[in-house]
């Protein structure tokens, strides 16, 4: 089995209130750029392209949790990255509408980071 297949069958057998909220949310972390692959890790999926920067945390059941855990996240400026920590930065989306709102500046937190993983 793919590393994609194997987020499938993760995806598939996933039991959580905004189950819709983290497909939308892989499909677009997917469809920001070619490169990036997906895996599971930590027992969620991630997300890695050269070198590993997003995981989901399906703990919390009234919102979705991702964790951007990369040392070149702290240099990326975005109202929606929370958190103080060395090489981690937490984004989270309450609902569906949520989850559109910040779809584009998701997706240039991730453009700006795969260019610094990059270079």
């Amino acid at each position: 089995m793919t590393d994609t297949e194997q987020v499938t069958a993760y995806m598939e057998t996933l039991e959580h209130p905004l189950k819709a909220e983290i497909e939308a949310l892989r499909m677009i972390i997917k469809e920001t750029n070619a490169q990036i692959s997906e895996r599971i890790k930590w027992k969620a999926p991630s997300y890695y392209c050269k070198e590993d920067f997003l995981t989901f945390n399906h703990r919390m059941q009234d919102k979705v949790h991702l964790i951007f855990h990369n040392e070149a996240i702290p240099k990326i400026n975005s109202v929606i990255l929370e958190g103080d920590y060395k090489d981690r930065r937490m984004v989270y989306f309450k609902d569906m509408t949520d989850v559109l709102a910040k779809k584009t500046e998701l997706q240039r937190i991730i453009s700006e980071l795969l260019e610094l993983i990059e270079n």
